[in-house]
């Protein structure tokens, strides 16, 4: 199951988009390796991200098992989905805006609470490293636009057509069927969200995206916010959200999942409790939109959950790279 494929009829409050996709069977969610229950112990390192990422959870694997740490293992992993101009949701050959200009979205957190974020950054393919640098090399957590761009170059990132052939196809297609009408018949978009701890029991996430296809110019989603699309707290847990980001944002998603962890809860409890409070919101639309979160907590368990049937997470531990269905609220 693509991630990209996953959002169906999902609306954008304010700004009037429907959105849709055509799932596939992925087999029972319930099938898989289980979450590990509150009195266990997993084995460390391991990796966790949204979606069926095999070949990032592989390279982040890889830092890992060599004795590198949890934030370059997400880097890394995350920078796999950035380059593959196949995926048309991260990085280059991401989806355009409705101008057809690719924005990318990303943003970092380390074991100290170090953060750092791009929001509608063009011309550069790897944003999670540009984020990394915010993070190290500015007194700045974020860093927007035309700015930000400034800010990759003189760091040395090369600046780089993001738009591929098939991207552009794409956009030009929506633009025929559309016409500039604020409904999106087929978008195809998501998130990759990566948490890693490694063998000294250290947590680092982080999070990228080239957001929603043919969004408004300059909309920016949850994936760069740190509280809403991730969160880390080293004593405690992270988390990492993906799917419309608009709604992550009016909970602070992450954030509420670490804290619910914070308070006892399993990663799986919070992340079902996270989910909980977006459906049950007044007047909530949830049949209309997609949230999914995956959470780990400072003893290496997992957790993930999602409000619609088909999000998953892959997960590599014990030599074992594998992607786990998530379960879900809307049984429907």
């Amino acid at each position: 199951m693509k991630r990209r494929n996953f959002l169906k009829n999902a609306s954008l409050t304010g700004v009037g988009l429907a959105v849709g996709s055509t799932l596939v069977n992925c087999g029972n969610p319930k099938e898989g390796k289980p979450i590990v229950t509150s009195n266990e112990k997993a084995s460390l390192p391991l990796v966790i991200a949204t979606w069926d990422v095999k070949n990032a959870t592989a390279k982040a694997w890889e830092i890992l098992q060599a004795g590198g740490n949890a934030l370059d293992a997400v880097e890394q992993g995350c920078r796999v989905e950035e380059a593959d101009e196949k995926g048309q949701s991260v990085g280059k050959g991401g989806l355009p805006d409705r101008d057809g200009n690719v924005t990318l979205d990303a943003c970092i957190m380390d074991k100290h609470g170090n953060c750092g974020a791009v929001v509608y950054l063009q011309n550069v393919v790897h944003a999670v490293s540009v984020a990394r640098k915010v993070m190290e090399d500015t007194p700045h957590v974020m860093l927007a636009g035309h700015g930000a761009e400034q800010f990759a170059y003189e760091m040395g990132f090369p600046k780089e057509n993001l738009l591929t052939e098939a991207s552009k196809k794409a956009w030009e297609e929506w633009k025929v069927t559309s016409q500039y009408k604020p409904i999106i018949n087929i978008e195809n978009h998501d998130t990759i969200g990566m948490l890693a701890i490694d063998k000294n029991g250290d947590i680092s996430g982080a999070c990228t995206t080239s957001g929603l296809a043919y969004k408004m110019a300059g909309r920016v989603g949850d994936s760069p916010i740190i509280g809403s699309g991730l969160f880390v707290d080293n004593e405690i847990g992270a988390c990492v959200a993906t799917g419309l980001g608009e709604e992550v944002v009016k909970t602070v998603g992450s954030f509420l999942v670490v804290e619910l962890m914070r308070q006892g809860k399993t990663p799986q409890e919070a992340c079902e409790e996270a989910i909980s409070r977006i459906v049950n919101k007044p007047n909530s639309n949830y049949k209309d939109f997609q949230v999914g979160y995956i959470a780990v907590n400072k003893q290496g368990i997992t957790g993930s959950y999602s409000i619609h049937q088909w999000f998953s997470m892959t997960k590599y531990q014990d030599g074992t790279n594998e992607q786990i269905q998530s379960d879900y609220f809307n049984k429907t």
